[in-house]
């Protein structure tokens, strides 16, 4: 797979280069990745290398158009190499776990201002919000077992005829 990284790298004229080629290596094996995941991924692919390259990597790749960076309200910046597309992202509220999802339009931008303020729009970022089949599912189990707990305690009564 290393060849088809060099080439892309040599397609929008980055050099081929050990931490490059790591930090690749990551982004394919863990999609919304964040910065974080990467170096400490990258590190054990490449020991020596240290964050502050990690960090160049990854902006050099976003502005030669690699990888994207989204920036879901709360968390940390996260990168992918899912580019080119128009597709857009849902985010899970309670573990943070994110999916993309295709723009039902297509073209960019899929939503249009109702102002735009003087701007050429070329791209709408939307991040879609709820929760993941998991943790709705670890929801409704929790919900379950409170619900059994809190069933009145049943009222036994006690002695009988003549008691």
């Amino acid at each position: 797979m290393e060849t088809t990284w060099a080439h892309q790298l040599r397609e929008v004229g980055l050099r081929v280069t050990r931490p490059r080629l790591s930090v690749l290596s990551v982004l394919a094996d863990h999609p919304h990745a964040d910065a974080e995941t990467i170096v400490t991924g990258a590190r054990q692919l490449h020991p020596s290398l240290s964050p502050q390259a990690v960090y160049g990597v990854l902006k050099a790749f976003v502005s030669a158009g690699i990888a994207r960076r989204i920036e879901p309200a709360g968390a940390p910046a996260l990168f992918e190499l899912r580019v080119g597309d128009n597709h857009h992202h849902l985010v899970c509220r309670s573990c943070g776990a994110v999916a993309d999802v295709d723009c039902v339009v297509g073209a960019a931008p899929c939503l249009s201002p109702s102002d735009t303020a003087g701007f050429v729009v070329d791209e709408a970022e939307v991040v879609l919000w709820g929760l993941c089949a998991t943790c709705r599912s670890r929801d409704r189990e929790v919900a379950a077992g409170t619900d059994a707990m809190q069933v009145e305690p049943q009222h036994h009564i006690r002695g009988g005829v003549g008691a």
